[in-house]
């Protein structure tokens, strides 16, 4: 049986921290009026992002999700555990108005073009695109058909990441002087072919998500050097423990990749350090988020002070997206900032 939607106040207490993805969102959101469904269409299911992502949406008061298309048999196996229909893809573009582009990443370009070509929204799973043109022209036609182009990093609407970027911007941390920054897990051996494909490995699968917070965080970097290495004993060559420093004005940002981390909590963290102070975030889920400031500065004290934070993913990607479609807000990363994150995701991966 299909799943039922939630109601709005429901779906925001399940999907993210009420208090922190709501409060920067259009109070139409959370008020009580309901507004229509926006049709919405997944071309392939099979990242390992798209599930959750299906589940979610299947149960929205913003999104009425027509179908799937996708020829994968557990995929295909999952829809219709779930009651969502499967469709050609003609008929998903004829009937969608955002298309979510949960394929695997080699066709995530392609695809997202297909649907910006028949002139629809579209959120694509990350990494975008495998090269710097095909990225450059999925934003060339966003702008150009005036359609919105999100990807899908998954700490983008993450309470943590907002309020240490917005303390950075404030100048509560001082002038930020060193990010570092770790994200780790344990690839099963059955996953590294599918990893392998890429040049840039662990860094450009996984490592990818702390790239796009990185430059969010401190913009265009002036240089980046990649160290991308093979260390795992496995018959293959994916790259499994990587490194890229990001070089800045006055600062340096490090960001640590290995898939061979076999423990019941994989190292995951951001760390940004200020003349004024730090912020820490450990982990990254569930959010624990800690300030340690010279000087009181904006909300927060002096001395080391923890923020009570909870977040769930996705739940604040797509209730901006549903206000944007809708005109409400813009997506908080422009065109601009898009292409920015991919190149520097391509040269933190050695891939230009």
């Amino acid at each position: 049986m299909k799943a039922q939607p939630l109601n709005r106040r429901q779906f925001l207490h399940t999907a993210a921290a009420v208090t922190t993805v709501a409060a920067a969102l259009p109070t139409s959101l959370l008020a009580g009026d309901k507004p229509p469904r926006i049709p919405i269409g997944f071309l392939g299911l099979t990242h390992s992002h798209g599930p959750e992502k299906l589940r979610l949406l299947l149960k929205s008061p913003d999104f009425d999700v027509v179908g799937v298309c996708e020829q994968d048999a557990a995929a295909r196996k999952l829809c219709a555990e779930l009651g969502a229909n499967l469709l050609r893809q003609e008929e998903l573009l004829e009937r969608s108005r955002v298309v979510a582009v949960e394929s695997a990443v080699r066709d995530h370009a392609p695809q997202a073009l297909l649907a910006l070509r028949a002139g629809k929204h579209v959120h694509v799973e990350k990494p975008p695109a495998t090269n710097l043109e095909a990225m450059r022209e999925m934003v060339s036609l966003a702008r150009e058909k005036k359609l919105l182009l999100q990807s899908g990093y998954m700490w983008r609407y993450h309470p943590g990441f907002k309020a240490i970027i917005e303390a950075r911007r404030e100048g509560w941390l001082g002038q930020v002087f060193m990010v570092r920054a770790s994200i780790t897990n344990h690839l099963a051996a059955a996953r590294r072919p599918e990893w392998a494909e890429f040049k840039g490995g662990g860094m450009f699968e996984l490592g990818s998500h702390l790239v796009d917070a990185v430059v969010r965080l401190m913009g265009r970097p002036m240089a980046v050097t990649p160290f991308l290495r093979k260390h795992g004993q496995f018959n293959d060559s994916l790259k499994d423990n990587t490194l890229a420093v990001l070089e800045f004005d006055r600062a340096l940002a490090v960001i640590t990749n290995s898939t061979m981390q076999a423990s019941a909590n994989p190292t995951r963290n951001f760390e940004v350090l200020g003349t004024n102070g730090s912020a820490m975030l450990q982990p990254i889920e569930p959010p624990g988020l800690r300030f340690d400031l010279a000087n009181p500065a904006g909300p927060y004290p002096k001395g080391l002070h923890t923020v009570p934070l909870t977040y769930a993913r996705y739940g604040g990607d797509f209730l901006e997206l549903a206000a944007a479609v809708r005109g409400e807000t813009s997506l908080r990363v422009s065109l601009e900032e898009e292409l920015l994150i991919h190149e520097t995701v391509l040269k933190a991966s050695d891939m230009i």
